[in-house]
């Protein structure tokens, strides 16, 4: 018969793991803490709105094709995918909005627009980025790391200062633009890695890549119709799942893991894939000695911010918006100091803006609107209702001004997520929404582990592990742990 392997969690790294694991030929069973699959990308069904919960940009589409051509399908026939045009709209305090369109020529024009010789400049820094991430994908991302020798190999001493290992985004954008604008949309990503462009590895600059040159892409019915694709894989492939059962334990028998333990009962089980909280995981699903990492490592580490989102649902159309709309405060810098250096509620935030029905019919009614706000917030605040409302009132005052659009009229669904939120129903770590920031020292080998350094037979999956945040850089995790499981049951 073959080898059990119980996967824990119900995100996109358990789902991903789940079907590379059934598809290599073991009996995978999948347990989810919630009542619905998809973690922080499930998604949130009201009065005819579908809102996308956590992740809403569909970047790397080649890695998600190439996740379904590794178990013998197609993408399409999973999930439907659009190209976005215009693929941002970006807000200024000090300077008339802009939009980036998919066409290259166009932000090159814009960036010409910026300053002189700034399109120029964009080329030569695109192709750059282009190179780091060709080499990134080619040399880094699929790859486990155990050693720092595995690391800083060959490659990565020999064109280090190339892929601007060791200099951080925010001096290595400097070197090319002045222009406050076009350094704010080279750098906006960087709080979706979970860091601030001073604190992030100039390699990261590889975002302007996918964003600039490869473009934005959206699942047709959003981010629910991927899980709901991901779900059908996993049962035709014949995974077991268990939803509305959170484990409690990692049973460990002579080292060895032997189940999981839920309400329900055991689940037998010659390996464990923790898609879980990996803090969470580890610090109450284990027993002290099987820990890999103590409760001291944890507090030491740098946290990604979490997120304030109100979801809201609009018995109305907005002007002036597209899908995803981005505001940059001037300066920014303080916004990220509130989150990382001085933790506190943002005095001017820079926040995002997502109106998926602005182009998925899918997701709203006709003559309705599909809308959240995010602010990107520090894991370590107090998190109030007073403070919501408070903060969640100045964006949306703030926007609508911009807009032109009353965003406090006709308001259909109103729903506020932020730290108490992720902690109960991710059980994340301090309140993060993304786990850790992506800084040089909890990049690759500097990230936990993928296996358990005292337990044999558990495993872990991801945004805690290399390659780290974000929905592609789970999908590669997965294919690594697939490959460290396969390894280590044969």
């Amino acid at each position: 018969m073959s080898k059990r392997v119980c996967v824990v969690g119900g995100g996109f790294g358990g789902l991903t793991s789940a079907a590379y694991l059934a598809h290599a030929g073991y009996r995978v069973t999948l347990v989810e803490k919630n009542n619905e699959l998809g973690g922080r990308a499930r998604s949130w069904r009201s009065h005819g709105f579908v809102f996308d919960m956590g992740p809403s940009w569909y970047l790397m589409p080649e890695v998600f094709e190439g996740f379904f051509a590794d178990l013998g399908l197609r993408r399409e026939d999973y999930y439907g995918l659009q190209q976005l045009d215009p693929a941002y709209r970006v807000f200024f305090q000090n300077a008339d909005p802009v939009t980036v369109t998919p066409r290259l020529e166009e932000t090159v024009e814009l960036f010409e627009r910026f300053e002189p010789g700034g399109g120029a400049r964009l080329r030569e820094y695109l192709k750059a980025a282009e190179y780091k991430y060709d080499v990134a994908v080619g040399e880094f991302l699929y790859r486990e790391y155990r050693s720092l020798f595995q690391f800083f190999n060959r490659r990565l001493m020999t064109e280090g200062l190339k892929l601007n290992v060791f200099s951080d985004l925010d001096r290595f954008v400097g070197k090319y633009f002045k222009d406050e604008r076009a350094r704010q949309i080279l750098q906006y990503a960087m709080v979706f890695l979970g860091t601030s462009p001073e604190q992030a590895p100039a390699l990261y600059s590889i975002m302007s890549h996918l964003d600039l040159n490869q473009g934005v892409w959206f699942p047709k019915g959003g981010m629910a119709a991927m899980v709901a694709g991901l779900e059908r894989v996993l049962r035709e492939n014949g995974v077991e799942i268990h939803l509305g059962a959170p484990v409690r334990e990692v049973v460990v028998k002579n080292g060895k893991t032997a189940a999981v333990r839920t309400d329900e009962g055991e689940i037998a089980a010659d390996a464990v894939v923790m898609n879980a909280d990996y803090a969470h995981a580890e610090l109450e699903l284990l027993a002290p000695e099987h820990r890999s990492y103590s409760e001291r490592y944890w507090r030491r580490r740098t946290l990604a911010p979490t997120m304030l989102i109100v979801y809201l649902g609009y018995n109305q159309k907005l002007n002036g918006v597209a899908h995803h709309n981005l505001y940059f405060s001037q300066p920014w810098k303080p916004h990220f100091d509130a989150i990382f250096k001085r933790p506190a509620w943002p005095e001017h935030p820079s926040y995002y803006v997502s109106c998926a029905s602005f182009d998925d019919p899918e997701v709203a009614a006709e003559g309705t609107e599909n809308v959240f706000f995010l602010v990107p917030v520090s894991p370590a605040l107090e998190d109030t209702d007073e403070q919501r409302e408070r903060l969640i009132t100045q964006v949306m005052d703030h926007f609508g001004e911009l807009t032109g659009n009353d965003m406090h009229r006709d308001i259909l669904v109103k729903r506020i997520y932020s730290h108490r939120d992720f902690k109960a129903d991710y059980n994340a770590y301090s309140g993060t929404s993304l786990g850790l920031a992506h800084t040089l020292f909890q990049t690759a080998v500097f990230r936990p582990q993928m296996r358990s350094r005292t337990v044999q037979g558990l495993f872990y999956t991801g945004q805690y592990t290399h390659p780290g945040v974000g929905v592609p850089m789970t999908f590669i995790a997965s294919r690594i742990a697939r490959d460290i499981v396969t390894q280590e049951l044969t």
